[in-house]
């Protein structure tokens, strides 16, 4: 191989480089199926990693807090003032009880108080995870010090109106980890977003099968089939460092690469008026009312009322998306500023390593999030929730709910995800499964985060096949 010793962001030797991304590779099985790679998760790669915690909506006061559980870890985020987030470890340093308890049958707890109550002893701290009361003080002759009753502090940050958290006090800053993403990100202003729904379960797949469940269009062909009518689902996949990006390309490699997401093409049939409609219509009812949003298909459905037949799909595109513009901005939402070279740069959908997920627009974003549930391998929380821009004060209230997979609660696209989910975790585990081998350049995302997990974990690294 051509660089076997090339070193990735943490400094680990990598098998594979990012040139070899491009060729066929496999990895082992270990990382979905050992139950000790996922207790060594949580050191190596959890205690190390910037994660997403939240959204910056869900504290918006003073005294607003959420919990983020991760493995055996929780940590307490609040807003300690009206410019400031902090994060502690949720544990109360005297005995090890949890200051907040998340209640059976939520992913998160939350709520809004201007301190917090240990209650086993009583032992209370203010937002700035200062000690403020401990019973009888002076039986410890002394000992009780700031640093032995404080809470202990993590890292927090916010991009995109994402709430992130790190455990290691010596990691690089949030902006450094998520670049380059970031900066191809950055135009889509996802803190000008709101949650439209958010959902969750307990599910019955390692947190990595059902996250790479998402990571590639390669599957619609098998998963999706009734999609096929609509556009051509050929997709290129790329490293962005820790990250990556998937997008819709062409199958013949003479064509230049066309880069695109689901609002910026037209689909298939020699009429853009009509293809659009249809593909966005089966979108938006098809993924739970998600990945496009209600005003580009309005905006949609008039085309053919609005232009001649003979219009071609770039003219039909650039009046759909001015029409769609033009009625957001009439019910107060205005659209981000974002060029024909940015948008082809951010493609689809995006792996946030770990474990975020987004299929971004330019007025809305659908998210997934997998993390694992214990230290149980074969079990993993998933979440799934879509963002959007609301015009002011008509942003909908929502809380995080409990679905079960199924269509009726997921739309049938999500369905049908779920469905290969816990199938892939059960045939990983047969002995005439030879390893995965993901496509070079349809499931090229889902190798780079092989690659980077591989680094962090210190095993198991991708290898060519030969």
């Amino acid at each position: 191989m051509s660089k076997s010793t090339n070193l990735n962001v943490v400094g680990k030797p990598a098998n594979v480089s990012v040139e070899d991304l491009a060729e066929p590779v496999t990895y082992p099985v270990e990382a979905f199926l050992s139950p000790d790679y996922a207790r060594a998760e949580a050191d190596k790669l959890w205690a190390k990693v910037w994660q997403m915690a939240g959204r910056v909506e869900e504290v918006p006061e003073i005294g607003n807090f959420i919990t983020y559980d991760i493995g055996d870890e929780s940590i307490l985020v609040v807003r300690s003032s009206a410019d400031t987030l902090k994060a502690y470890h949720n544990v109360c340093p005297h005995r090890g009880r949890r200051l907040v308890d998340t209640r059976a049958g939520e992913n998160r707890a939350c709520g809004k108080q201007r301190r917090f109550v240990c209650g086993f002893h009583g032992w209370t701290f203010d937002l700035e995870g200062k000690n403020t009361f401990v019973l009888d003080p002076q039986d410890w002759k002394g000992a009780l010090n700031e640093h032995r009753t404080s809470l202990s502090v993590v890292k927090v940050d916010t991009w995109g109106g994402w709430i992130f958290i790190n455990m290691d006090a010596d990691c690089v800053s949030l902006r450094e980890y998520l670049e380059p993403a970031a900066g191809v990100l950055d135009p889509f202003q996802f803190e000008q977003m709101r949650f439209k729904w958010r959902q969750w379960v307990i599910y019955d797949s390692n947190w990595k099968t059902a996250l790479e469940a998402f990571m590639e269009p390669y599957h619609v062909a098998g998963t999706h089939p009734q999609l096929l009518k609509f556009g051509e689902f050929y997709a290129f996949s790329k490293a962005y460092g820790l990250h990556g990006v998937s997008g819709f390309d062409e199958r013949d490699p003479a064509l230049k690469m066309k880069s695109s997401s689901t609002i910026t093409r037209a689909g298939k049939g020699g009429d853009a008026r009509k293809s659009i409609y249809e593909l966005q219509s089966e979108i938006y009812t098809t993924v739970n009312n998600a990945s496009t949003t209600e005003t580009l298909v309005n905006a949609a459905r008039r085309l053919v009322d609005e232009l001649p037949e003979e219009t071609p799909p770039q003219a039909v595109m650039k009046h759909w998306f001015a029409s769609a513009k033009a009625d957001d901005a009439a019910r107060g939402v205005d659209w981000p500023t974002i060029s024909d070279e940015q948008l082809a740069e951010a493609g689809l959908a995006w792996n946030i390593f770990p474990n975020m997920a987004i299929l971004q627009g330019i007025t809305f974003a659908l998210c997934y999030r997998a993390r694992p549930y214990g230290n149980d391998p074969n079990k993993c929380i998933f979440e799934s929730y879509a963002i959007e821009r609301f015009p002011s004060g008509q942003e909908p209230k929502t809380e995080w709910v409990y679905a079960e997979p199924t269509a009726e609660k997921w739309g049938s696209v999500l369905a049908q995800d779920f469905s290969n989910m816990a199938a892939v975790q059960k045939g990983m585990k047969s002995r005439g499964f030879r390893g995965p081998q993901p496509n070079p350049h349809q499931e090229r995302k889902v190798t780079n985060f092989h690659r980077n997990l591989a680094a962090y974990m210190g095993t198991g690294a991708p290898r060519l096949l030969k």
